[in-house]
């Protein structure tokens, strides 16, 4: 680790608490925790992009057919389960 610049940053009281407690748990200086956590973070690879559709989901089922799609799927599921086994 080279020389340390200070950086001040705004946070909430219960991410406050919740970093001096996982400070704690690990036997660090919650500016220690913040700093190791903070190079994973940046040391971690960058997430390719999806640039092209990952699957065909074929005709789209948009709101206002739901319900008629569900009535069919239920009535069809229904008469199925009536059914006598042979």
């Amino acid at each position: 680790m080279g020389a340390l610049k200070k950086t001040s940053i705004y946070i909430d009281e219960e991410l406050d608490e919740a970093l001096a407690a996982k400070a704690a748990e690990e036997g660090v200086t919650k500016a220690e925790f913040i700093r190791r956590n903070l190079e994973v973070v940046v040391a971690r690879p960058k997430r390719p992009r999806i640039s092209v559709g990952v699957f065909e989901a074929g005709r789209p089922v948009w709101a206002k057919d739901l319900d008629h799609e569900l009535a069919v799927y239920l009535d069809i599921r229904d008469r199925e389960e009536r059914r006598e086994p042979e």
